[in-house]
């Protein structure tokens, strides 16, 4: 039963004449008997309360009275924080009704979550107010989203470089991801065709070419979010003063007065110390301790790009490529290093030495120091044997009473030519499924002998497919929030937006499988080939320069003559005048080595074409002789 009906039931009690102001009255009453009671903690009065911020004051002594004992004055217990009530404390008398809401700047201008209670005294939240928190494990500014301890924090980072720096097959498919995306193009599209829009888009090209770091280099320190889960971007910006300034907050190719970007500088992912969250889990910035003063500083992200894989429960930490491989990798790691010792005491034999009993009672309790000192001389020497150039033992020559010598060295052999389980396919398996966590095993074709041509166009599509998602996450971060803040360092009068990063495709076009379909497709009358555009982008997918707009086709090559055998002489075989139209083949000669037609002239084509047909003909004989 709500506060409403509680009212109207209680309402049934109680006698009154009808009228409405005396029903006003009876609301009035109800409403402040039955009204929750204001929030109360020791030694602090209601009017206190109003606005009190727990969490500030968790450690305050006085609080805690309530929990187990020996916790008092280290926070509030369940029972006292859910005493606390933020609604303000307003009497239905005074309260706006639903239609006066929003005049009261109060409650409209303010979208904080401060409760509104209306004229039948139920509060309600306003429609600002966020509800529910994302749920990511934070405490202090540290992320625990990760399970595994080995992965969170620095210690993750410090791994996932390891992974990165020390294993061929990932070092090979991040490699491979980094070339690929490297060596596709960006370009800037305006939002409109205005003055204002076509300048801000050179501004922005220009803005690129002008960072102390090239674009490319750029790109390359972005794609660190791979093998860490994020990468953190500080954005520092310049006065475009001219090439000639002493230093880079000024230092510039453009000497316009504009406000460009500096350098986009990272901010290495194994320097991060802890993030700052707002009260409803926004990012606020990040805190960092880096050498080489190893001082903690503070970027706030106004100031900063946030580039991640992934923003699980918007998680600041993102999530690694390398996520999934860490259990393949580790399993792989050890087998490698346990391989490389079996191979090296195979190489060396396992060594055995024979020492006298009273040596030997040197690594017991109660040894003298003189024992002990022996004992640890040939254990250091048994156990530091290796196979290099510096090998080599020198023991004691003694002999007991039989003949047998007291000091000896042996090195002991398996003698098995194989072993029981192959380290080799153990090791294959794992950078199997390395590779197929980033979708990267065509790389593994044809090392076995097996795989085909098709399985592999298939595999390599899918992987430049998803590197095509990591570009259009570098994009979207740029265009939401880089350009607009640089563009708003700027002036551009009558823009109609901000121009936008487009990335071009990383995957080629087959061109015989796209000239196929250009041929299908203008058959059944789809495509209208002979435009500029068209034949534009069909260059570019078969990397030949583009057509300049101003080209103009050359025209049809024909001899001097116009093949016309001695058509300085008007040579015909006697043909009719009449048949070439009355004109004179000296002057349509003359008037073609003269160049009278500059440009492609269709007509004059046709013309052409007509009389090498007529040439053709008058050779044959067909005309003239009274058969045509």
């Amino acid at each position: 039963m709500n506060k409403r009906q509680r009212i109207n039931k209680a309402k049934k009690g109680m006698s009154n004449n009808g009228s409405p102001a005396a029903n006003k009255v009876m609301d009035a009453e109800l409403s402040g008997r039955l009204s929750p009671s204001s929030p109360t903690i020791p030694g602090k009065s209601p009017a206190a309360m109003e606005g009190y911020d727990f969490q500030a004051n968790m450690g305050q002594k006085g609080f805690g009275q309530g929990v187990t004992q020996g916790q008092g004055g280290k926070g509030l217990d369940n029972q006292q924080a859910s005493m606390y009530d933020p609604k303000p404390n307003v009497s239905p008398s005074t309260s706006p009704d639903r239609n006066s809401l929003t005049d009261n700047p109060s409650l409209s201008s303010r979208p904080s979550g401060d409760n509104a209670q209306y004229d039948d005294g139920v509060y309600e939240k306003s429609v600002f107010y966020e509800h529910g928190v994302s749920g990511l494990t934070r405490f202090g500014g540290f992320v625990y989203e990760e399970w595994m301890k080995e992965l969170q924090g620095r210690r993750g980072a410090l791994t996932y470089r390891e992974m990165r720096d020390n294993d061929a097959i990932i070092g090979a498919f991040l490699y491979a991801i980094e070339m690929l995306i490297r060596q596709v193009k960006w370009r800037v599209e305006p939002a409109g065709e205005t003055p204002a829009d076509i300048e801000a888009k050179e501004f922005l090209e220009s803005c690129m070419d002008d960072m102390s770091m090239s674009w490319n280099d750029t790109i390359s320190e972005i794609l660190s979010m791979l093998p860490f889960g994020f990468c953190y971007m500080e954005l520092c910006y310049k006065k475009r003063i001219g090439p000639d300034e002493p230093t880079g907050d000024t230092r510039s190719k453009f000497s316009d007065g504009r406000i460009g970007w500096r350098k986009w500088g990272i901010r290495a992912q194994e320097t991060l110390w802890r993030w700052r969250f707002d009260m409803d889990g926004s990012i606020l910035g990040m805190e960092q301790i880096a050498a080489p003063d190893y001082k903690l500083r503070y970027i706030p992200i106004e100031k900063a790009l946030l580039f991640r894989t992934k923003s699980n429960k918007n998680n600041p930490e993102g999530r690694s490529l390398l996520r999934n491989v860490y259990r393949s990798w580790y399993f792989k790691k050890n087998i490698e290093e346990i391989e490389a010792i079996g191979i090296e005491r195979d190489l060396a034999g396992l060594p055995v030495m024979w020492l006298p009993a009273e040596v030997m009672e040197g690594g017991m309790p109660g040894a003298t120091a003189e024992q002990a000192a022996a004992y640890n001389a040939y254990k250091k020497i048994v156990t530091n044997i290796k196979r290099d150039e510096q090998e080599g033992v020198m023991l004691p020559l003694v002999y007991d009473d039989k003949g047998n010598k007291m000091y000896d060295l042996e090195l002991l052999t398996s003698g098995a030519t194989r072993r029981q389980f192959d380290t080799n396919l153990i090791i294959q398996r794992y950078e199997q499924r390395i590779a197929m966590t980033v979708m990267a095993d065509f790389l593994m074709l044809g090392h076995e002998k097996t795989g085909s041509y098709a399985l592999s166009v298939n595999k390599t599509s899918l992987f430049q497919t998803a590197l095509s998602t990591v570009l259009q996450i570098v994009a979207d971060v740029v265009n939401t929030y880089a350009i607009p803040r640089l563009m708003k360092l700027n002036t551009f009068d009558g823009l109609t937006d901000y121009p936008k990063l487009i990335h071009d495709d990383i995957e080629r076009a087959n061109l015989t499988e796209l000239g196929t379909f250009i041929k299908d497709v203008a058959a059944a009358g789809g495509i209208t080939l002979g435009d500029i555009e068209t034949e534009n982008y069909l260059r570019e997918a078969a990397k030949l320069p583009k057509k300049s707009d101003e080209f103009v086709a050359p025209s049809v090559t024909v001899d001097d003559n116009m093949g016309l055998p001695n058509a300085g002489s008007n040579d015909l075989f006697d043909v009719d005048p009449d048949i070439l139209g009355g004109a004179d083949p000296n002057d349509i000669a003359k008037a073609h080595k003269e160049g009278v037609h500059k440009i492609r002239d269709v007509d004059r084509e046709l013309f052409i074409a007509a009389i090498r047909e007529l040439r053709d003909a008058v050779k044959k004989g067909s005309v003239g002789d009274g058969k045509g």
